[in-house]
């Protein structure tokens, strides 16, 4: 029998499977981050589709710094749930505390993949709150969203700027596709 530890061995398809799980297991679909897609974009690009949105969503939750994200977020924020954070980061958490940051800085490490037009499309998102993000900042229920509120901002805004990018390549005639 041998002393020496465990390797670990990180498997990609479990991470981007649990964080599908998570998603949905906390209420939120592609469908529903699409349509926060399709609202940031529409005026732009009239012939967008809510179908082509759901694919620019499912390529940034591909990308693992996304999923990271998504899997910490919500991870705290079911530990602030069950109260099993310390004082004063449980209240904070809980009552999602306006001069607590951190929820937005991991959102932003979402956003921080697909440039300045991320960061300008999530601040919009996450100060108008539409679609599903009304109900994941309610904070009328049991659950607590405070950092997947953002997050699911920030992966909309991606998507939006990674249409953005793309449309503008397609219109330069350039063949190979930025922001992947």
């Amino acid at each position: 029998m041998s002393n020496l530890p465990e390797k670990y061995s990180l498997n990609s398809e479990k991470v981007a499977a649990a964080t599908k799980e998570w998603l949905v297991k906390r209420g939120v679909t592609n469908e529903a981050i699409a349509e926060l897609v399709y609202f940031l974009q529409k005026d732009y690009y009239p012939e967008l589709t809510p179908e082509e949105c759901i694919i620019h969503v499912e390529a940034v939750l591909s990308k693992r710094e996304v999923q990271n994200a998504v899997l910490t977020g919500i991870q705290l924020d079911l530990l602030a749930e069950e109260g099993k954070l310390m004082a004063p980061l449980q209240d904070m958490i809980k009552y999602d505390e306006g001069l607590y940051g951190c929820d937005e800085i991991l959102a932003l490490s979402i956003v921080n993949v697909y440039g300045s037009i991320g960061f300008t499309n999530f601040g919009y998102v996450d100060k108008l709150k539409p679609g599903i993000l009304v109900r994941l900042n309610a904070k009328s229920d049991k659950e607590i969203h405070t950092f997947l509120d953002d997050i699911v901002g920030a992966i909309a805004a991606s998507a939006a700027s990674r249409i953005a990018h793309r449309k503008q390549a397609e219109r330069e005639g350039v063949t190979t596709p930025p922001l992947d």
